[in-house]
């Protein structure tokens, strides 16, 4: 590392690792994100990834990916897989090799192995409440377990009778010997291996026994050669337990563990174990739901991999837990495709417009730009002729004050095209509008004649022409409040539209496509949208609330 380079931290971490690189500690920066594949990754994730990858980029270090597979009961090669598929979506990658806790098996019972010769781990057969009961409390030390006091050579034997199968779960366990009277609950002989007589996804039946994360942690990251084990605040009681067992096994490498604040997200279920309950439930559709902050559903409703990068970049790191505001995720993503998406029109509530002047049976064709604010997007034709829909709330039969769109008697342009007045409408029975009539002056096509008029511009689509779509609109799953998750959900979360109209354009589209429908939002089309079924679903609103706030 070029220490001349140093000199420009942006937060903590950078400032411990460029101190750590100026006094020799470390000769180079190596960092991993280690995930649990028991589920798949969220927004949260991403935030420790981004931290590890950008810290390593800065200082020309490596990135590990290393799998925490040391828990067989809930762990799948799927969620393997999709966390791999989605570092790589966001835009990084592990250039130091990707690993997983499972094949250190070996290397990780030989360090247990050497803390019961050195009298330093004994096998306890207390049962998880027992152990619980002799810990003691934040005010009160905890009490040595009756079996703490076991010669070597017995620890040794109960230990590889665990490895060989002979007891059943929770029957036996291997624990650290270490204080059962510090103040740090963490550190009062711990648990670091248990009894687990379940499949691994990868190793299979080959072992039973399994090491506890505090202790197969450090041990993995000594053995990669990391140097900053990077990892949210709730771990900071946890750094003792990481360091005794670095230096109880004798490694000469010592990484350094530091902690910064976890990402809580205004609105969003930010725990695997309860948005797979979620899943499993059926309360969503699948852990790509678009209404949960998991990356595959982040990416389905369409943000993008910029725009996430951008909101951790907003959100910083910092050492005290915060709640960061859904809205500032919003910001970040109508910034991201303001000027990068073409514009397009939909009518979600449609109803007719006639133009009772327009000739019979004519078409033509208006030319419009697919973004105003981007003119490298290029321009398109649209179809245009006496029979169009346009949006239901673009009409008022009774119009409030100030109101600037469609009412009788009053002239609007439609976008592109020409300057219409309502001449009248129809309504059914219960007083819907269903059908709106208008006349059209001929010589106020858009860009060929500069008359003003005191109303607004309203979107339009040719019925000759449109298309069908399904469109999907989402709210936040989790209502406000406290108490049990699965009573605050948001029965509005997801609202179907059906039979909207859009233009014809929308017709040639890829799943993930993404586009602004004028005056409504910016949406994306649907995994399982098809040319003969359309399926949008809403990424965000037009409204940037988030920057209004901050004005």
């Amino acid at each position: 590392m070029d220490l001349s380079k140093l000199g420009n931290p942006s937060n903590f971490i950078e400032e411990a690792v460029e101190e750590d690189l100026r006094n020799g500690v470390y000769t180079e920066v190596h960092t991993r994100f280690p995930p649990e594949p028991n589920g798949y990754m969220h927004i949260g994730h991403a935030k420790a990834v981004f931290v590890d990858a950008t810290v390593a980029k800065k200082y020309g270090g490596k990135l590990n990916l290393r799998f925490d597979d040391t828990n067989p009961a809930k762990e799948d090669v799927e969620f393997a897989e999709s966390i791999q598929n989605d570092i790589h979506w966001l835009g990084f990658d592990w250039n130091g090799g990707l690993f997983f806790g499972s094949d250190y098996s070996q290397q990780i019972f030989d360090c247990a192995v050497k803390l019961i010769e050195k009298g330093m781990a004994f096998v306890d057969d207390l049962n998880a409440d027992e152990i619980r009961e002799h810990r003691g409390t934040l005010k009160e030390p905890g009490k040595n377990s009756p079996y703490r006091d076991r010669s070597v050579e017995e620890n040794m034997d109960l230990f590889l009778r665990m490895k060989a199968g002979e007891f059943k779960d929770g029957e036996k366990t291997l624990r650290a010997k270490i204080d059962m009277s510090s103040p740090n609950i963490n550190m009062r002989d711990p648990v670091i291996y248990r009894i687990r007589h379940t499949p691994h996804y990868r190793t299979g039946n080959e072992w039973c026994i399994y090491p506890m994360y505090d202790f197969a942690h450090p041990i993995q990251d000594a053995l990669e050669g990391i140097t900053h084990s990077l990892c949210s605040m709730e771990y900071e009681d946890h750094r003792p337990l990481y360091n005794w067992v670095i230096e109880a096994v004798g490694f000469e490498h010592k990484p350094r563990q530091i902690e910064f604040a976890r990402l809580n997200l205004e609105g969003a279920v930010m725990s695997k174990r309860y948005l797979k309950q979620l899943v499993d439930t059926g309360v969503v559709a699948g852990w790509d739901d678009p209404r949960l902050p998991t990356i595959c559903g982040l990416r389905r409703r369409g943000f993008t991999p910029s725009a996430i990068r951008n909101f951790l970049t907003l959100v910083g790191i910092a050492k005290a837990n915060s709640m960061v505001e859904y809205s500032l995720l919003e910001h970040c993503i109508r910034d991201d495709l303001k000027l990068s998406v073409p514009r397009r029109m939909a009518i979600l509530d449609p109803i007719e417009l006639i133009i009772t002047n327009y000739p019979e049976g004519k078409s033509e064709t208006v030319k419009m730009d697919n973004n105003a604010e981007n003119p490298e997007l290029g321009s398109r034709e649209i179809t245009f002729s006496g029979k169009l829909y346009i949006e239901r709330d673009d009409f008022a039969a009774v119009p409030p004050p100030k109101y600037k769109r469609l009412s009788p008697e009053k002239e609007v342009r439609l976008m592109g095209a020409y300057i219409i007045k309502c001449t009248g409408y129809e309504a059914d029975e219960t007083g819907k509008v269903i059908k709106v009539f208008a006349e059209y002056d001929a010589e106020t096509l858009s860009g060929t004649n500069p008359r003003k008029i005191k109303g607004g511009a309203i979107q339009w689509v040719d019925q000759a022409t449109c298309l069908d779509a399904t469109v999907n609109q989402y709210d936040h799953l989790i209502l406000p409040g406290e108490g049990d998750m699965m009573e605050r959900i948001n029965p509005e979360s997801l609202t179907v539209i059906r039979g909207a109209k859009v233009e014809a354009a929308l017709g040639d589209v890829n799943p993930l496509d993404s586009f602004q429908f004028m005056r409504t939002g910016y949406f994306t089309t649907d995994l399982d949208s098809k040319a003969d079924a359309l399926i949008f679903n809403r990424t965000v609103g037009l409204k940037d609330s988030w920057a209004k706030m901050k004005k």
